[in-house]
């Protein structure tokens, strides 16, 4: 008995091996492989890229591993990732859930300051805000307005939240008081020109207030203004309101010889764009016959010899541009003086003298300027002032540039526009054959109707258009 329970041991623990070697074949060909997945969402608009190992009993199958991945990053859902391994003759699947998810919340947008100042004692109307989110658009709507008030602190409290539960909270802080200072407006032109023994009469100025109203009554003047000496003046108006914020301002006085007041009756004759042979020794010829003496705003044009002729002849040479190139001249304050300096040193160069009297290229009130540089005129006539230039423009335009082509028009136009209550300065071109032709007359006229003729000098009054850039 004992030998055939040994012999059925023996047959058990052989069966027992096979088996156990079975088994463990069995898992080593159909176990899965262990796939560690490090994410399982990405964020709505940020495409998903798998990070994951595969490993099977310490080996690593990662890079036999291939990925099917349809996971839409601008669409909101769930999506399945498959992870196919390949081990031996057997191919594991595992099917992996990836969301994607919008966790952005809205952006709100406060009209106006986060910290607004109201003044005491006034209603403060809501400015508002606007929301705006990622996914679903314009959440301006769906904003909630929450107005809170603590012992120390009032508040309006925006809330606003998305579809996905995103939400959002922005506060605007009311503050009851008045830290604005006043505005002061100044009635007429800054500066002012007088001339000597003239009645001054200061235009005062308009102050208002943003609590307060008008109060221009409670404003300061401090006025320097001596107009029986010439010089540059000053007259100050200081403005506070109730909660002591002060503004002050100051206007410029310019009292000025009164041999420079504006001369009744006086014509002027300006000649730009010259010289030019063949018209502008012509008009020199006209002008030292009649004894009349003129101003010609001169260019890079024409030879040395007439503008040293306008000179000697006692003309007054003064400053047109170099290059007569609207882009050149008014893409930037530092390319209009390039240009005025080539001009001034050629006028220099030919004549020892220092021009300072100026015309700018189609006047102060050209608007061709605002295509190469909006505002440029308005930084120019004050920045030519502070560099010591006069310039001028003109009250009477012969129309040469264009409005007409023939003598006939040009003295018209002339004529027609002289008074002898002003100055009148006119503007011609002297490179024009119908102006020259016209010059002669346009004088003889002059004469016989009792007025004079002068040169533009520094002493002149400067005469300008409206600046419209």
């Amino acid at each position: 008995m004992k030998k055939i329970f040994e012999k059925i041991d023996k047959k058990y623990i052989i069966i027992s091996i096979v088996i156990f070697i079975l088994i463990l074949t069995l898992l080593i060909l159909f176990l899965p492989p262990n796939i560690k997945i490090k994410s399982h969402e990405t964020l709505y608009g940020i495409a998903y890229t798998p990070k994951y190992k595969v490993t099977r009993f310490g080996i690593d199958y990662t890079k036999k591993t291939k990925v099917t991945n349809k996971v839409k990053k601008n669409k909101l859902g769930t999506y399945k990732v498959i992870y196919k391994t390949k081990i031996g003759f057997m191919t594991f699947t595992k099917v992996d859930k990836v969301k994607v998810v919008d966790k952005t919340k809205p952006i709100i947008t406060i009209k106006g300051a986060k910290e607004t100042y109201i003044c005491p004692n006034a209603e403060y109307k809501d400015e508002g805000a606007t929301a705006i989110d990622n996914i679903d658009g314009d959440l301006t709507k769906k904003i909630k307005v929450i107005r809170k008030e603590t012992a120390k602190d009032k508040y309006i409290i925006y809330e606003v939240k998305d579809k996905s539960k995103n939400k959002t909270k922005v506060k605007r802080k009311l503050i009851y008081d008045d830290i604005t200072k006043p505005e002061i407006v100044i009635i007429g032109s800054n500066p002012l020109t007088y001339y000597m023994g003239d009645n001054f009469t200061d235009p005062g100025v308009k102050v208002t207030d943003n609590c307060d109203g008008d109060i221009t009554k409670n404003t300061t003047i401090t006025n320097q203004v001596n107009i029986n000496k010439e010089g540059i003046y000053k007259i100050t108006y200081t403005a506070k309101d109730k909660k002591s914020n002060e503004t002050t301002i100051t206007r410029e006085v310019k009292v000025l010889p009164a041999s420079q007041k504006e001369k009744n009756g006086v014509i002027y004759l300006t000649f730009d764009d010259g010289p030019n042979e063949g018209t502008t020794n012509v008009i020199l010829d006209i002008l030292k016959e009649e004894g009349v003496k003129a101003t010609f705003f001169v260019t890079r044009r024409g030879p040395d010899s007439l503008i040293k002729r306008e000179y000697d002849e006692g003309h007054t040479v003064a400053l047109h541009t170099y290059t007569h190139d609207y882009q050149t001249c008014y893409s930037s304050v530092e390319g209009y003086f390039n240009d005025l300096n080539q001009i001034s040193n050629r006028v220099k160069n030919i004549t020892g003298y220092e021009a300072k009297i100026i015309r700018f290229p189609g006047g102060s009130s050209n608007t061709v300027s605002k295509k190469y540089n909006q505002g440029i005129m308005t930084k120019l006539t004050d920045e030519v002032a502070k560099r010591g230039y006069h310039y001028f423009d003109w009250n009477i335009s012969s129309g040469d540039a264009g409005e007409t082509t023939n003598p006939t028009g040009v003295y018209n136009n002339v004529v027609s526009r002289l008074r002898k209550n002003q100055s009148n300065i006119i503007l011609m071109h002297d490179i024009k054959t119908y102006t020259r032709d016209a010059i002669r007359d346009i004088i003889k006229y002059g004469k016989n109707n009792g007025y004079s003729f002068d040169r533009i000098t520094m002493d002149t009054k400067e005469y300008h258009q409206k600046v419209n850039n």
